[in-house]
């Protein structure tokens, strides 16, 4: 573990990056004012049934937590758009500070029980985060919810302290669009070209970028985009589930394990339908 991680259970002040919020009762950090936002009104409930389950859950944080031992953070990380803490929580156990923002109630409402420390309610707009401020960042699958993309990025640029690196995941690879990413309220998939082209456009320096889930993008083919073609309405809630509960196999094990190693290694994987990125501010 790096000097620079900080310990697991730091609580802080986030008044001292923004001074507006208030707590609540129930620990929560608020920021005034709301702004909608694209993503499921129940989407924070369906995946707190479905987070400590999945495959796809457990493994994202896994290689989170490989990479952000690789090229770790000179301070806290926000996760920003952080849902119900759960990479927080893995990214707290590994040793890393981490603070939850999160902009709708439930999500940090699940936070707070994950037992994340501090767990702000609110965009990254309405947090006003001074600039300059925060030691790291990060966006793990929310960027493809933020239509301008670019404005939120230079947003994120300001907030962070010089030479502050930023963490992100997005869906991968444009011909796997379907009426499932319309109905999850997501504006685009990327490549990791374009990811970088986006992130360097906004004044970072990309550090390491790789696709990860390498398996998954044949079946998602399968699964959601040709019944898309055929005009097939996207997958409803107990199918989306049982999705997410499929049980691991020998295969699939030896597989995730395989993509963690490389991850770790810093050695990027060639294809897959995520991309994972890390970043640092000029």
């Amino acid at each position: 573990m790096s000097a620079a991680a900080s310990t697991a259970s730091e609580m802080h002040d986030p008044r001292l990056v923004a001074a507006h919020l208030d707590r609540a009762q129930n620990g929560v950090w608020f920021a005034d004012g709301r702004e909608p936002v694209s993503y499921l009104a129940e989407g924070n409930e369906v995946c707190f049934e479905l987070e400590e389950k999945s495959f796809w859950f457990q493994h994202r944080s896994n290689c989170l937590t490989s990479i952000v031992r690789r090229f770790p953070p000179s301070g806290a990380i926000y996760d920003i758009g952080g849902g119900n803490g759960f990479v927080a929580r893995a990214l707290i156990d590994a040793g890393f500070d981490t603070v939850v923002v999160e902009p709708g109630e439930t999500g940090a409402r699940n936070a707070a029980q994950r037992g994340i420390p501090t767990v702000i309610c609110a965009t990254l707009a309405s947090a006003k985060f001074a600039t300059d401020s925060l030691p790291a960042a990060g966006i793990f699958d929310v960027l493809e919810h933020v239509e301008n993309s670019a404005t939120f990025l230079g947003e994120i640029q300001r907030c962070l302290a010089p030479k502050g690196r930023l963490y992100i995941t997005v869906p991968a690879l444009p011909w796997l669009w379907s009426d499932d990413d319309v109905a999850a309220g997501h504006f685009r998939r990327y490549t990791l070209a374009t990811l970088s082209r986006e992130v360097e456009a906004a004044s970072f320096t990309p550090l390491f970028r790789s696709y990860f889930f390498s398996p998954l993008p044949l079946p998602l083919f399968a699964l959601r985009c040709v019944p898309s073609l055929f005009g097939k309405r996207p997958l409803p809630r107990k199918t989306y589930s049982g999705l997410h509960r499929q049980r691991a196999t020998w295969l699939t094990d030896r597989i995730w394990a395989a993509e963690r190693r490389r991850i770790a290694a810093a050695r990027p994987i060639p294809f897959g339908s995520s991309c994972l990125l890390v970043a640092e501010k000029r």
